[in-house]
């Protein structure tokens, strides 16, 4: 089997029946859309084995050091690149700023620019569920996430997209840049 097609099984039974907020979608299903985003703009295997396991370690319960022993040091690396510290101690609503803080400035000091298009394909498949769940439940979406304000998850998009805009020349940081903007209706 190969590096991709092992990243998917390994991340199909650790994702599980696990649901995604906001739209109840099955977890697997945004590592899959994530890595089919990276896709559009690599071909590098270990790159798109890491897109399709961003979410194993921070949501499904994954060791790292296991996703290492299985896929290599650069795997391990990437996905830990994308896994963010949910910092346990804090409430999530408390801890939320400093969460997505600490990942932005991780995403703007990442050397390998895998780093860069995972994080690419994972807000894309994000900002395309806000998309569909604003047009089917307007404003009411925000109350399933711990962050409840949409001015922060603006915020925190819109810095992303200007952190990947070395991407700026790809269909998939312009569509980003297109649903950001409908999403929180810029002007």
């Amino acid at each position: 089997m190969g590096l991709l097609a092992e990243a998917m099984t390994f991340a199909i039974a650790a994702h599980g029946e696990t649901r995604r907020k906001g739209d109840g979608s099955p977890a697997i299903l945004h590592a899959m859309e994530a890595a089919a985003v990276a896709a559009t703009l690599t071909a590098d295997q270990e790159v798109l084995a890491a897109a399709v396991l961003h979410d194993t370690v921070e949501d499904a319960g994954a060791d790292l050091e296991e996703i290492r022993a299985r896929f290599g040091d650069r795997v391990a690396a990437l996905v830990g690149a994308e896994t963010e510290d949910k910092m346990r101690s804090v409430p999530p609503g408390q801890s939320w700023k400093a969460r997505k803080e600490a990942a932005i400035a991780g995403l703007r000091g990442a050397k390998d620019p895998g780093v860069a298009i995972i994080a690419l394909g994972d807000k894309l498949s994000n900002m395309r569920a806000l998309y569909r769940s604003r047009g089917q439940k307007g404003e009411a979406m925000w109350e399933a996430f711990h962050q409840r304000d949409p001015e922060q998850h603006h915020w925190y998009y819109r810095t992303i997209a200007g952190v990947l805009a070395p991407l700026a020349d790809t269909a998939a940081w312009q569509e980003f840049d297109w649903l950001i903007g409908q999403v929180f209706e810029e002007k």
